[in-house]
């Protein structure tokens, strides 16, 4: 009798174990490299595009059966997909509007970076510039009024007539929103110019017009291998005390002056901005798990990148957003 009752209970330790290793699978969260698998969809602003690939080379080392289908296009298209479906999660380049969130869209902030004023290295006043910067309200007067028209007039040279080609973006964008909003505008209708699609096209444009001026993200306007502007731009200071001259905190000669005036808080916000993720609802599953892994382990690379890290404090709200 005792036999019989020692092998019952031999047996139902033995189902025991076996339902405990076979039961639900551990969240992904919980799982180890090998244990994660799917692939995971992502689209939208030029600004967080090269961090993302980053982002997503270094995750998938870690997780080789997790594919990654990273595509740029703009904060409006990023927004646009996340809320159709289209894509699991929206690269977006500014603020979440509430008529957004309205419609199912949840942000999470990963990073911060900035846009910055871009001229052609041809530009015939660039050496005024470089030296005096351009105030927020000579910015207003050429990107938002119009008032101001001629490169003589943004440097207090009446005698130069050079017109300024004042150009922006055509396409939805983040850095668009921004750039208006420090200019003295609200959204990216408010400013005039010459409609250019997509980031590196208008970048490109102004490089090849001596008389351009328009706006870029940080890691557009600053090659990453050499820290300098790419060929081709100048950055303009932006004279933030409006004394007349580039103080040494307002001048942008390297990607390290940038990315310092950011993180410090020197450089005015906007066009400073976090760069936020969205998706359709709270994220769950394999992309929770991703986002998690980029507000912890993954902030390592952003520096390096040439994107400033959250703080703790900003770091621990956004986890927080996650729960």
């Amino acid at each position: 009798m005792k036999n019989k009752i020692h092998m019952l209970f031999s047996l139902l330790l033995l189902g025991s174990l076996i339902l405990t290793a076979c039961g639900a699978p551990a969240s992904p969260s919980a799982a180890s490299g090998g244990d994660l698998s799917g692939t995971i969809t992502i689209s939208g602003a030029f600004a967080l595009y090269p961090m993302m690939t980053v982002w997503a080379d270094e995750f998938q080392k870690l997780h080789p059966n997790v594919q990654f289908d990273v595509q740029a296009g703009g904060a409006g298209k990023g927004l646009t997909d996340a809320l159709s479906g289209s894509v699991d999660i929206g690269m977006i380049s500014r603020a979440i509007k509430p008529e957004e969130e309205a419609k199912g869209a949840y942000w999470i902030p990963v990073t911060k970076d900035a846009v910055f004023p871009v001229i052609s290295a041809q530009n015939p006043v660039a050496g005024d510039i470089l030296a005096k910067g351009i105030n927020q309200d000579t910015f207003k007067k050429i990107f938002i009024t119009g008032e101001i028209k001629t490169w003589g007039e943004a440097v207090g040279k009446p005698e130069i007539t050079d017109e300024i080609h004042v150009y922006t973006r055509s396409d939805s964008a983040g850095a668009a929103d921004m750039w208006a909003q420090f200019s003295g505008g609200k959204a990216q209708a408010d400013i005039q110019g010459i409609g250019v699609n997509r980031e590196p096209a208008l970048v490109d444009t102004v490089v090849k017009d001596p008389l351009g001026i328009g706006y870029s993200n940080l890691n557009s306007v600053f090659d990453l291998s050499t820290g300098n502007p790419v060929q081709g731009v100048v950055v303009p200071p932006i004279d933030i005390n409006g004394n007349g001259q580039a103080d040494t905190d307002e001048a942008y000669r390297t990607r390290s002056d940038a990315v310092n005036a950011v993180a410090s808080g020197k450089y005015p916000s906007p066009p400073a901005r976090f760069e936020n993720l969205v998706t359709k609802g709270k994220p769950t599953g394999l992309v929770k798990t991703f986002i998690e892994w980029i507000l912890t382990d993954g902030q390592q690379y952003l520096d390096q990148a040439g994107y400033v890290p959250l703080t703790p404090d900003q770091q621990a709200e956004s986890l927080a957003k996650l729960k």
